[in-house]
């Protein structure tokens, strides 16, 4: 089986920035949880489910609500981290590649995707570092100024409990949208170089039936901001 990676151009703002201030939004209405360990969030994670702001976004998560594995890793000596994520793309294991500067707020990450010329400002709100993750992601497109807000779950595995719903649903509703909405990802094979696809089994389901499921298609995933 083929291995692709996808690159993602982005801008990596400088340690010298990333400690005199935080980036795309100052007076931000989000805040990180406190007493963040970044060294402990880092390793592997699975997007188990979305619920966005931006139609064009969400329109390409329901063509394809696809489990994705996350690897982050830490680059200390410049200030910032990588996050790989692992999908299939017309059947083929595909990576993407992102860059995320630190900030001089733990649990606050940021980037940019030149592609979208947006400034994403990504925030932990809660973790407890061995089982799930809520994330938040302000976006801010140039020149336009058009916002956008992102909810994620993350998950350590590839399932989560009905508390962990339950706050990533509370979120969503903190931020005036509806979780009726939201799309929880499907595990659909395993994604390793060198494995073919495995399918799921028609009856496996990774998450207790209580936010609204997509179809998976065989329709191309596009770049997330």
């Amino acid at each position: 089986m083929q291995r692709v990676v996808f690159l993602v151009p982005l801008l990596v703002v400088g340690s010298t920035w990333t400690h005199q201030m935080d980036p795309v939004m100052e007076n931000s209405p989000a805040t990180p949880m406190e007493n963040f360990d970044f060294e402990q969030f880092t390793g592997r994670w699975y997007e188990m489910a979305v619920l966005s702001t931006c139609p064009h976004y969400m329109q390409r998560k329901k063509r394809h609500p696809v489990i994705m594995a996350l690897d982050l890793k830490h680059v200390p000596t410049q200030h910032n981290f990588t996050m790989t994520s692992s999908t299939f793309k017309n059947g083929t294991c595909g990576e993407t590649l992102t860059v995320y500067s630190l900030t001089s707020t733990p649990g606050r990450f940021f980037h940019r995707v030149a592609r979208f010329g947006a400034d994403v400002d990504s925030f932990v709100t809660h973790t407890n570092y061995d089982e799930y993750a809520l994330m938040l992601q302000l976006s801010t497109e140039q020149p336009s100024g058009n916002k956008t807000t992102t909810v994620k779950l993350y998950g350590r595995t590839m399932s989560v409990s009905a508390p962990v719903l339950d706050q990533f649903k509370a979120l969503i509703r903190r931020h005036e949208m509806s979780e009726d909405a939201a799309i929880m990802n499907q595990h659909i094979g395993d994604c390793f170089p060198g494995k073919q696809m495995m399918e799921e089994s028609a009856n496996h389901q990774a998450f207790v039936p209580q936010i609204s499921r997509q179809n998976i298609t065989t329709e191309d995933k596009q770049s997330d901001v």
